[in-house]
């Protein structure tokens, strides 16, 4: 017998540059820990009743490392009770928590979870815990390896986007970005970060450049073009794979690309009786969840068949979707998303996404997900699809719905 998994809150930490930005000093303990404090705070938890805390995050060495999950527990002065558990499904971290969590509860091994996720991009450096897939030769050949910038530049040539098309979407997230700030929609679920002197240092996304423009983007040399056609020549090892193609049409750089920052989120789930219990009103429901793998070598096409099979597994179809939610890890992934679905770019990213705000690895995915459920309140709509693209090849997708 199973029951259903709601959504009680959702909160996230601004996401700060992974350059010289205003989080830089903080370890993603101390972040962490700040963020789950404030849920607690917020909901009046007794964590004694919380049967874990699931927390994706996807660079786990150094002060990353050690299941950073159970030090934030601690470092948040949670109950001694409360356990942690980290996980690592790269770019999808923060969502699979999430997915993880919901299933728990429907499947009642527990009535209430803390799912979320950090990364601290600034002070642990992406890739800087090695990768099989890049390093073992064996199976970098037979998978037809390549980073995930040559797989986005191929994914552009497979589906046709041009170079304008890539930097006419990156304007748009800015711009609504900007649009979503000034209209105040992240209200809600931002908590201001501070220092260990109890001083704001952080309570705005300061990542983003609204002064972006088709022209200034114009100016940028693509990123992955030198290591696609030179040195390594990481192009030749693609096409190997998808030979239908005389060469790949390197579009991406960092102007239309997902940014490098810092950050941390948080979903409190549980089941109806928990909600009860402690006088908890539940916001949304979580209808459906998905993971699935896919070509390693194009690596960013997820999301698709994500998508159909968490909609298969809902009973719904795109037209029953009210908003979406795709991360912008790089500007062809939320454009082949709406090509392939035929869905209007006006239910997609509404409020901008990773392009103007940054990608913090293991946090992203819970910061989607409560970023559709404010803008489902908001604009009193129903139904959000939040979805990722997953490196080495897989993707991962959730249904939610307001109550």
């Amino acid at each position: 017998m199973s029951q259903e998994a709601y959504i009680f809150d959702a909160i996230r930490s601004p996401r700060g540059k992974g350059k010289n930005g205003s989080l830089n000093e903080l370890t993603a303990v101390s972040l962490s820990a700040q963020v789950l404090s404030t849920l607690k705070e917020r909901n009046n938890l007794d964590t004694a009743n919380i049967e874990d805390v699931i927390w994706g995050n996807v660079t786990q060495v150094g002060e990353q490392g050690g299941c950073l999950a159970r030090s934030a527990v601690l470092a948040a002065n949670y109950s001694e009770s409360t356990p942690g558990l980290s996980i690592n499904r790269f770019c999808a971290s923060g969502l699979e928590a999430v997915n993880l969590a919901s299933n728990q509860v429907k499947g009642q091994a527990g009535s209430a979870y803390i799912a979320g996720g950090v990364e601290m991009m600034s002070r642990v450096p992406m890739g800087s815990d090695g990768a099989a897939i890049a390093v073992d030769p064996n199976l970098a050949l037979n998978t037809h390896f390549v980073p995930q910038g040559i797989s986005a530049d191929l994914m552009a040539t497979k589906y046709g986007f041009s170079r304008d098309d890539v930097d006419a979407y990156a304007v748009e997230s800015q711009k609504r970005a900007k649009n979503a700030w000034e209209d105040q929609r992240f209200q809600k679920s931002i908590v201001k970060i501070s220092d260990q002197n109890e001083l704001t240092i952080l309570d705005e996304d300061e990542y983003m450049r609204p002064e972006t423009s088709m022209q200034s983007l114009g100016g940028l040399e693509p990123s992955f073009k030198m290591m696609g056609e030179v040195m390594p020549g990481f192009d030749n090892v693609a096409l190997l794979k998808y030979p239908e193609f005389e060469k790949i049409n390197h579009v991406h750089h960092a102007g239309n690309s997902s940014g490098i920052v810092d950050g941390a989120a948080c979903v409190l789930i549980g089941s109806k009786e928990f909600g009860e219990k402690n006088n908890l009103k539940p916001r949304a429901r979580i209808l459906a969840t998905s993971k699935i793998g896919t070509d390693p070598t194009i690596m960013l096409t997820g999301p698709l068949p994500a998508t159909e099979k968490v909609l298969d597994k809902a009973g719904m179809n795109v037209k029953d979707i009210d908003i979406f939610e795709v991360n912008e890890a790089f500007a062809a992934v939320p454009l082949t998303f709406m090509d392939h679905f035929g869905i209007d770019h006006q239910k997609i990213n509404v409020n901008g996404g990773a392009i103007a705000m940054g990608h913090p690895l293991g946090a992203t995915g819970a910061m989607l997900i409560g970023t559709a459920l404010d803008e489902l309140e908001r604009s009193n709509q129903s139904t959000a699809l939040t979805t990722l693209c997953i490196a080495s090849g897989m993707g991962a997708s959730t249904i939610i719905e307001r109550i």
